[in-house]
């Protein structure tokens, strides 16, 4: 029997997030909302390919640097916004 793989569609631009020669490539926005919150009990994923990931974070960066544009204490800025580790490859560090 053949396993037939879906594609995993960007859910922005609703383009392919597999990368020939390298499977697929996408990143997950994804929320739980327990109780008492104003979205009790809905849980949200949204797949994006990389330009769109890339696109959103910009947008949350920026909505960050509005949101503190005149307060007195800034967002450290040490790392890329939202960057947990580099060179890890296999999803390992």
């Amino acid at each position: 029997m053949t396993e037939t793989h879906k594609d995993t569609i960007c859910d922005v631009c609703a383009t392919s997030t597999r990368v020939p020669g390298y499977g697929e490539q996408f990143g997950t926005l994804q929320a739980l909302w327990g109780y008492g919150a104003g979205h009790d009990g809905e849980r949200y994923r949204v797949n994006l390919c990389e330009s769109c990931f890339f696109a959103a974070l910009a947008f949350l960066k920026q909505e960050r640097r509005t949101q503190n544009l005149f307060s007195d204490e800034q967002p450290c800025e040490e790392r890329p916004f939202g960057l947990v580790a580099r060179d890890d490859y296999f999803g390992d560090s």
